[in-house]
C-alpha cells in the first residue's frame, strides 16, 4: 500500500495534519511521500510525483480546498488513482469536512468505507500559429457526418494525455489535462477577442467578447458559473460551453452529449487581440499566439471518495441560494 499526500502548505492546519497522518500511517506500516500544493503549481509535470506514480499509488489524500485538489488531480491525471480529499480550506465542493479528523476520515477510506464518485475531465488540445492541426476541419467535398464520427473515434482511442502538457514545436503538440475548466480569455492588453464556436465540426457562431470557458459538470460550478453557465450535476458526461461577456444579446451557454468536441476557432482574431489559456485556474505560456483550441472528455474519469459527503443539491442549495 502507497499513499500521496499533498498538503496545502500555507495552511498551518494542513500541514499539522499531514503530520498526524504520517504518524498514524507509520504504525500501521503504510508507504507514503507528502508533498506541498505549491509543488504542483504550474502546468508542467513534477518529476518526483511523476515517479511515484509510476512506483504505483493506491490513493492520493489531500489536505487542503479545491485549489490543491484539482492540482493533484492533474497531477494523477487518468491514471485512475482515486482522490480523498479532507477540506482545509474554504468552499470545499470537491472535498470532504474534516470534523471527524484525518486519521478517522483516512481509515475508512482504506477500510473501503466511501463511495466512489467518477468525475469527467477534459482533454485540451491548443494549436498555435505556425503549427501543423491534425484536428483541421475537413475539405467541403467531404462526407461531414463520417469525418467527425472517425475524429471523435480516433480522439477516444489515444490516451497520450496523462496529466501533463505534451509540447511539439510545429505538431500542434500541446496537450493539457482539466478537471473543472479551460479557458481561453482577453490577455493583458485588455481587448476583446474575435473566435468561432463549433461542436463536432458544426459550426455554431461567430463571436466577439472575453472569451470562451469549456467546463465540466464538476466545474460548473467555478468559472463557468460566474460566466452565467448553469448548475449541473456531477454525473453529467457532457461538456458546457459558456461564452464570457459576449458582445451579444443572443449568446447563451450549451450543453453538449459525452462525445462531442468543441473547438473555438481563433485564426481570424486580430494580432493585437491577445488571448490567454487558463486550465483549471494556471495559465498556460506559449511562444506564438493561439490559433485553435479543441476540448473533449478525458479517456478516463476522476475518482473522487466521500466520505459522509452532502447531496450534491443540498450543498448547491446552501452555497448559492
Amino acid at each position: 500500500m502507497n499513499l500521496l499526500i499533498v498538503r496545502n502548505n500555507s495552511n498551518s492546519q494542513a500541514i499539522d495534519a499531514s503530520l498526524l497522518l504520517a504518524t498514524y500511517l507509520g504504525t500501521q506500516g503504510i508507504d507514503y511521500a507528502v508533498f506541498d500544493s505549491s509543488d504542483l503549481q504550474g502546468l508542467a509535470p513534477n518529476p518526483l510525483v511523476s515517479d511515484q506514480l509510476a512506483r504505483g499509488v493506491d490513493m492520493a489524500v489531500v489536505l487542503g480546498g479545491d485549489g490543491t485538489i484539482l492540482r493533484t488531480a492533474r497531477a494523477v491525471g487518468v491514471s485512475g488513482v482515486p482522490i480523498l480529499g479532507i477540506n482545509f480550506g474554504r468552499l470545499g465542493f470537491l472535498a470532504n469536512e474534516s470534523e471527524d479528523g484525518v486519521v478517522a476520515i483516512v481509515a475508512a477510506a482504506l477500510a473501503g468505507e466511501t463511495v466512489s464518485e467518477r468525475r469527467s475531465n477534459l482533454r485540451v488540445d491548443i494549436v498555435c500559429e505556425g503549427e501543423s492541426d491534425p484536428w483541421a476541419s475537413p475539405d467541403a467535398d467531404v462526407d461531414m457526418a463520417s469525418s467527425h464520427e472517425e475524429k471523435v473515434s480516433t480522439w477516444f482511442d489515444d490516451d497520450e494525455c496523462e496529466g501533463e502538457e505534451s509540447s511539439q514545436e510545429g505538431a500542434g503538440g500541446h496537450t493539457f489535462f482539466a478537471l473543472n475548466e479551460a479557458a481561453v480569455t482577453r490577455g493583458a492588453n485588455g481587448r476583446i477577442v474575435d473566435f468561432s464556436l463549433s461542436i463536432s465540426d458544426v459550426h455554431i457562431a461567430e463571436m466577439r467578447g472575453d472569451g470562451l470557458v469549456v467546463a465540466t459538470a464538476t466545474g460548473s460550478t467555478a468559472y463557468a458559473l460566474s460566466a452565467g453557465g448553469p448548475l449541473v450535476a456531477p454525473g453529467f458526461d457532457g461538456l458546457i460551453a459558456v461564452p464570457i461577456a459576449p458582445h451579444s444579446l443572443r449568446a447563451r451557454a450549451m450543453l453538449t452529449s459525452a462525445n462531442d468536441v468543441v473547438e473555438m476557432d481563433l485564426s481570424q482574431n486580430a494580432a493585437g487581440r491577445e488571448a490567454t489559456l487558463f486550465i483549471d485556474g494556471e495559465m498556460a505560456e506559449f511562444s506564438s499566439p493561439i490559433k485553435r483550441m479543441y476540448v473533449r472528455r478525458g479517456a478516463e474519469p476522476t475518482t473522487l471518495l466521500r466520505y459522509k459527503g452532502e447531496n450534491f443539491y443540498e450543498y448547491a442549495s446552501s452555497v448559492f441560494f
